[in-house]
C-alpha cells in the first residue's frame, strides 16, 4: 500500500535531488544539450561571488528576525483568542484571512501600502510628525519591510496551530494548579508552555524551512533583489543564476548549499528539541 507514495517520492523528490547534485558539477547553460563535467568549479565560483555571500547573510537575517517574532506573536494572539472574548470567531477568521489570500495579490497591496508618496503607512506616520520613509527603496528598510509583510501573511497559520494545541490541553491541569495556589504566570510557564512544546517545535521547524525558501515576495516587492541587493535571498539568487543568467550548474550548486544549510539547521533544531 506504500508503493504509490514511494514511487511518487522517488520520481518527484529523490531523482530530482540526485540530478541537482549532478548538475552542480557541470557547466550546463540550459540552452545547450551537452553538459561538461567541471568538478567543484561552480562551488568555487559562488563562494567567491559577493552576491551569493550577501544572499546567504540576507537569508539568515530574514530567518533570524521573522521566526522569533512569528513564534512570540502567534502564541500571544492564540492565547488571547483562546479566551472567551467578544467576537472571538470574527477575530480568528480575520487573523487567518491573509493566509488564504494569494501571495502576489497580497504583495501588490503592500507595495501600495509602502508607497513613499501615496502609501497609507507614510500618511499615518505623518500625523505623528515622522518624515516619509522609502520602505522598499532604502537598503536600511527594504528587508524589514519584506519581513513585516511576511509576518502578516503567515501569522494566521501559526495562530491556528497554537490554538489547536491550547484547546487540546485539559482544563483540569490549570484548575488543579489554581487550587494549589498557582497564578496565571506560573500556570503558563509550568504547565501550558511545556505541554505546547511539540507545537513550538513544529512551528520553529516550519519557520526555518519557509524562511529559507522565501522567494515570491522578494521577487515582486523588490525586483533585482532590492537596493544594493539588500533583499536578495538564496532562492532569489538561484532563480537569477538559472533563468536570467542561464547558468544551471551554478544555480544547482547554490541549491545544494541551501539544502545542506536547511538540513543542518533542522538537525540542530531536532537535537535541541528532543528533550
Amino acid at each position: 500500500c506504500l508503493a504509490p507514495a514511494l514511487l511518487l517520492a522517488v520520481v518527484f523528490v529523490v531523482i530530482p535531488l540526485i540530478n541537482v547534485f549532478y548538475l552542480s558539477f557541470t557547466n550546463w547553460d540550459l540552452i545547450k544539450t551537452s553538459k561538461k563535467f567541471i568538478g567543484l568549479s561552480n562551488y568555487f565560483y559562488i563562494f567567491s561571488d559577493s552576491k551569493f555571500l550577501k544572499s546567504m547573510l540576507n537569508t539568515l537575517i530574514f530567518a533570524g528576525i521573522k521566526i522569533p517574532l512569528d513564534l512570540f506573536l502567534s502564541l500571544f494572539i492564540a492565547i488571547l483568542l483562546d479566551k472567551k472574548i467578544f467576537a472571538r470567531r470574527f477575530f480568528r477568521a480575520s487573523y487567518f484571512a491573509p493566509v488564504v489570500l494569494p501571495m502576489v495579490a497580497a504583495t501588490l497591496i503592500w507595495i501600495w501600502i509602502y508607497d513613499p508618496t501615496f502609501g497609507p503607512l507614510n500618511q499615518i506616520l505623518g500625523f505623528f510628525g515622522i518624515a516619509p520613509i522609502r520602505w522598499l527603496y532604502d537598503p536600511s528598510t527594504s528587508m524589514l519591510s519584506v519581513i513585516l509583510f511576511s509576518l502578516w501573511k503567515g501569522l494566521g497559520y501559526d495562530i491556528v496551530i497554537f490554538l489547536a494545541g491550547l484547546q487540546a490541553i485539559p482544563e483540569t491541569y490549570s484548575e488543579a494548579a489554581k487550587i494549589d495556589g498557582g497564578n496565571s504566570r506560573q500556570i503558563f510557564f509550568k504547565i501550558t508552555f511545556p505541554l505546547l512544546s511539540p507545537i513550538v517545535y513544529f512551528v520553529i521547524l516550519m519557520g526555518i524551512i519557509n524562511s529559507f525558501k522565501v522567494f515570491t515576495q522578494i521577487s515582486v516587492m523588490t525586483p533585482e533583489g532590492g537596493p544594493l541587493y539588500s533583499t536578495g535571498v538564496m532562492v532569489f539568487y538561484i532563480y537569477q543564476q538559472a533563468f536570467e543568467n542561464f547558468k544551471i550548474g551554478r544555480a544547482s550548486a547554490a541549491a545544494v548549499i541551501l539544502f545542506l544549510m536547511i538540513l543542518a539547521l533542522t538537525a540542530v533544531q531536532r537535537k535541541a528539541g528532543s528533550k
